[in-house]
């Protein structure tokens, strides 16, 4: 790698390349350093929107003689920065390789590009009989959810990405262009490279193709909604659903705090205190037996109102609200920005880790919903601070360390689904240990002059 070349340089030779698919417009630029997360805008220098493999493969070839960094940009979403520009240099936006390129439905397969969103995806299965079910709340692209390692509301029931992620297509940092793996169901054929490249954040390479399994639409679909008095019983007749074997598709907690934003945001009138979505699938038969099922064993725990939404129109609006969250969490404190983050614990101590968490929130007076996945012991809190008021920054910075801390104290991990990015550097050596090294030497070698998604996963000592 020579010295870095000027922007205008090079944005003349994408130009050559591409034409106006490369851009420099303030505009454009701006709206790709902005993100869902409360960091604040770091836009790159350059915008290119690539169309096929062979274009992204020529680009980086030419970012990697011009040594300027490459992000990767999918949806936007990105909570914990995973797609800002911390070193400017070039983002490829993916919004233009958003195709369906094979569905092999005997084998229940679909092969897509990035920029496809779960969405779009869905929407081109419809009529095949088969769907993605990983739904991380918002309409994420595949690109993006690949490489966070996303999960969402059905992982309890079709796992998270790393369980849906069958083989990719990658370009390395010097263009080279592999496939990490064929169709087979299984395979014991050398280094899982797969799983290596689905969570590391574009930092190793850039996805341009994804692989994934798909799922047969299920016959009959019911979902119900009950309320608890505390957060350990809602989290009791979660765990106590799940090691009774019942197959549930959705089991989501929403404490009080973010009851309370729902019922505001979507105008709804539930009960404001801790309760679990759930959503069941199968046969007619099977799914009443399911909501049976669960529903006795919530009124064991001291379930309140136990009230199903068979009809589809029912269902939508309970799940509309669910994946709002974001939204109505914002709106319990109008002109807030929202500190996002999650932990994942083993589902033995997933109370314990809640009930300490809302408790040291409320403690140092923070508005902060908490809304869970608790089928796998993942969780959220939104926490409400005052950008224009750093001490609450710092406050909010304070009790997301706490809330990391209790969950790895607890064996459990920093992320369970947003990615290291930039927020969650600090604690990743903390989880992980020597292990980080072996993570950044695989970065070193896949990457050493340091330009694929610069500044994330690992702290400034490595490429940041």
């Amino acid at each position: 790698m020579g010295p870095r070349v000027s922007t205008s340089i090079l944005a003349d030779r994408l130009t050559g390349m591409i034409g106006p698919r490369a851009s420099v417009a303030r505009g454009v630029l701006d709206q790709h350093g902005q993100s869902e997360s409360h960091y604040r805008n770091l836009p790159p220098d350059i915008v290119v929107f690539p169309e096929t493999t062979q274009e992204v493969a020529e680009i980086v070839k030419l970012c990697a003689s011009a040594g300027m960094p490459i992000v990767p940009f999918g949806a936007g979403t990105s909570l914990e920065g995973n797609a800002a520009a911390v070193a400017g240099g070039v983002c490829f936006d993916f919004a233009r390789m958003n195709k369906v390129l094979t569905v092999h439905d005997s084998d229940m397969d679909v092969v897509v590009q990035p920029g496809i969103t779960r969405k779009q995806l869905n929407a081109e299965l419809r009529g095949t009989g088969l769907f993605f079910p990983i739904d991380p709340g918002a309409d994420a692209s595949i690109g993006g959810m690949t490489s966070t390692r996303a999960s969402g509301t059905m992982a309890v029931r079709y796992g998270t990405m790393k369980d849906n992620v069958m083989a990719l297509e990658v370009v390395l940092a010097d263009g080279r262009v592999i496939r990490t793996a064929r169709r087979a169901r299984k395979s014991a054929a050398g280094y899982d490279l797969t799983r290596m490249f689905v969570g590391a954040e574009g930092t190793l390479g850039i996805i341009t193709e994804v692989t994934l399994k798909v799922h047969p639409v299920p016959q009959a679909i019911s979902a119900a909604v009950c309320s608890f008095d505390t957060l350990h019983d809602a989290v009791d007749t979660a765990i106590s659903v799940i090691q009774s074997a019942i197959p549930v598709a959705r089991i989501e907690l929403l404490d009080d705090v973010m009851m309370r934003g729902i019922n505001a945001y979507a105008k709804l009138g539930y009960r404001e205190a801790p309760t679990l979505f759930f959503e069941f699938h199968g046969s007619e038969t099977s799914v009443a037996e399911q909501a049976e099922a669960a529903q006795a064993i919530a009124a064991d725990h001291g379930g309140h109102g136990f009230a199903w939404a068979k009809a589809q129109e029912d269902r939508s609006r309970l799940w509309h609200a669910r994946d709002n969250t974001l939204y109505a969490g914002l709106g319990l404190r109008p002109g807030a920005r929202a500190v996002i983050t999650d932990v994942c614990v083993p589902i033995s101590r997933l109370a314990e880790c809640l009930t300490e968490t809302r408790r040291d929130a409320d403690e140092h007076g923070f508005t902060a919903p908490i809304v869970g996945h608790v089928g796998d012991g993942n969780f959220h809190m939104l926490i409400l601070i005052d950008p224009a008021k750093p001490d609450e920054a710092e406050g909010a910075k304070a009790l997301q360390a706490r809330m990391v801390a209790r969950a790895i104290a607890m064996d459990g991990t920093c992320t369970g689904e947003h990615g290291i990015g930039l927020g969650k550097i600090d604690y990743l050596t903390d989880e992980l240990g020597e292990a980080v090294d072996v993570m950044k030497s695989i970065k070193t070698t896949l990457d050493p002059d340091g330009l694929m998604n610069p500044g994330k996963i690992f702290a400034s000592g490595v490429h940041a």
